[in-house]
């Protein structure tokens, strides 16, 4: 499946549909009068976020959603039906943006959320409606209330709760793979990772989701390389792991060129917490991985770990340190049960879904 994490769509609400103009022609009754009936209420525009998903790629092949009409109102008073909302579907984590960008207008957080953006409009009122002692026959009705339309930005911030940040060729897809059941690619040449990769990680009877973004390098603010187009989706992160690859040119230089990059994006990454792991520690002794280690301490960071994405060793080390800025289990519990209620509490009446 490919990742798009952008998509620009049309929606329309559904109009209400028009009052009847209608009187009665009834054997033996001499006086009928009006009997046209109201209009039924077009259909709402609906998003609601799901669980499964992760791209908006559907997106991009179906961008025009319309709601349905409301129906016309007929004789003998009966009011035409309600239309049924629209209901689209859309990965956890996605935003809804104006047209122009400037405005957010919903944020989906958790499984089973609903918005209405669109209203539809509400039906027209019938003849038998303007009845009166004065006014025994009418004739006017309303022909129902338009729909309402826009163009929105849908945008996808994946959610996860540690986000892997580095230089291209650090080793971010050898460690995901190693902590996590992500299977990224890997290669020995830059810019292996293209898109953003999640892994689900099992630590200490505790589970936590990891993003893996593609490489930053020197300029990733101004586009230099794929940019910086990626880092949205590790704004929502608690934790940052900064990996640093030991056998790069200078260690020290590598930490401060994603830190101007982290700053630069601005959305406060920069003030987010991070822990700087020294990356390939095996293909090093342990003096020279201590030298390089005081000078990222020179350079900022407050504590380093030494890691190996290929064996594995001092793994444990780090996601003991990325455990303590994660919620507690009891507070993780209490989420999956609102989430929960929430998705229980979802119909389903007419649903556009990307599944």
């Amino acid at each position: 499946m490919h990742f798009l994490d952008q998509a620009k769509i049309f929606l329309k609400s559904g109009a209400g549909g028009p009052g009847a103009v209608s009187f009665r022609r009834e054997k033996f009754v001499e006086f009928g009068g009006p009997d046209g009936g109201n209009g039924g209420r077009g259909g709402d525009i609906v998003f609601e976020a799901v669980a499964g998903l992760n791209t908006l790629i559907d997106f991009r092949y179906t961008q025009h959603f319309k709601a349905a009409r409301g129906g016309h109102g007929m004789g003998r008073d009966r009011t035409g039906a309600n239309a049924r909302p629209l209901v689209i579907k859309v990965p956890v984590g996605t935003q809804i943006l104006s047209e122009d960008r400037e405005h957010l207008l919903a944020d989906f957080t958790r499984p089973g959320q609903r918005v209405v953006l669109l209203e539809g409009g509400m039906g027209g009122r019938g003849n038998a409606s303007y009845k009166t002692s004065t006014n025994r026959a009418p004739r006017q009705h309303q022909p129902g209330m338009p729909a309402q339309e826009m163009w929105v930005w849908l945008r996808l911030k994946l959610l996860a709760d540690v986000g892997l940040v580095g230089l291209p060729n650090a080793g971010k897809s050898t460690f995901i793979n190693q902590i996590s059941n992500a299977r990224s690619k890997v290669g020995d040449y830059a810019f292996t990772t293209l898109v953003p990769r999640l892994g689900v990680v099992r630590h200490r009877e505790r589970e936590f989701v990891v993003a893996d973004i593609p490489g930053l390098i020197e300029g990733a603010a101004e586009g230099a390389g794929v940019g910086d187009r990626f880092l949205g989706h590790i704004e929502r992160c608690r934790v940052l792991i900064h990996l640093i690859d030991i056998a790069g040119a200078d260690p020290a230089d590598a930490m401060r060129t994603v830190e101007q990059e982290l700053a630069a994006y601005g959305a406060d990454l920069d003030a987010k917490p991070r822990l700087v792991a020294l990356n390939k520690v095996d293909l090093a002794d342990d003096e020279l991985n201590e030298a390089f280690a005081r000078e990222l301490r020179g350079a900022g960071a407050r504590e380093v770990f030494f890691v190996s994405g290929a064996t594995g060793e001092g793994v444990d080390a780090l996601l003991d340190a990325v455990l303590r800025y994660l919620p507690a289990p009891a507070e993780g519990a209490e989420c999956a049960e609102a989430d929960a209620e929430g998705a229980e509490r979802a119909g389903g009446p007419v649903a556009w879904s990307p599944l």
